[in-house]
């Protein structure tokens, strides 16, 4: 059998056993054992099948102990809300200007928000911005007449989920120096999030596997009923 690597023979615990979240979360920092501040992640497997437009999901939570991350917003936005958007700090303001910088390339940002008026110059964006998961939409609160508070929002916590082609969820909640409170606060704001989201399409069990991770470590597997999930 081949050694394991140092770092792996450091990872404690039963990974195979299912845990209560405060558990997982506790685990989970306990094998954070990187170099760096890692990222704690959350994978939740759902019964739907996204091909089907009555079972996709899709939203955004704003989590209670933040992202742990610095996010870069770009707003595409003129005049008045443009002004604003600066005013609440985002990195980059623009209208056709910004638009053609993205076209062009130009790809320094972590989220895109954008005034309804400026939909049709986003929409050439599509192609760009669309395979990245970062083409504003209304139903993540990204199409705004409120700019600025959509940019504050973007920069204390709140996160975007969507459902990939197998009908899993994956996002950051937090870093791995955070305290188990703050982590386990964001835990139930993003499976609360998740259960308030459920498509009329979904049959039979909705939430079916939640596991956490650090961006080195292993996957701890959670008690779904500690939520109360479908």
């Amino acid at each position: 059998m081949a050694k394991q690597p140092k770092r792996m023979q450091k990872w404690t615990g039963d990974r195979s056993a299912t845990l209560t979240p405060e558990d997982a979360v506790k685990l989970v920092k306990a094998n954070a054992n990187a170099k760096f501040d890692e990222t704690v992640e959350i994978a939740v497997n759902l019964g739907v099948d996204p091909r089907h437009a009555d079972q996709q999901v899709r939203g955004v939570v704003a989590l209670p102990s933040g992202t742990g991350r610095d996010v870069r917003v770009a707003v595409i936005a003129k005049d008045a809300k443009a002004e604003e958007a600066k005013a609440a700090g985002a990195e980059v303001v623009g209208a056709e200007d910004l638009v053609e910088r993205i076209q062009g390339g130009f790809m320094e940002f972590d989220r895109v928000i954008a005034t309804p008026d400026m939909m049709a110059l986003v929409g050439r964006l599509g192609k760009v911005l669309g395979p990245r998961g970062l083409m504003p939409n209304p139903r993540v609160g990204t199409v705004t007449p409120n700019v600025g508070q959509a940019v504050k929002d973007a920069k204390g916590g709140s996160i975007e989920f969507r459902t990939e082609k197998t009908g899993i969820i994956h996002a950051g909640i937090g870093k791995a120096s955070f305290t188990e409170e703050q982590l386990l606060a964001n835990v139930k704001a993003m499976v609360e999030a998740l259960n308030r989201a459920k498509p009329s399409g979904a049959k039979g069990t909705y939430i079916k596997k939640i596991s956490l991770s650090s961006t080195m470590g292993p996957g701890v597997r959670v008690d779904t009923g500690s939520f109360g999930a479908a």
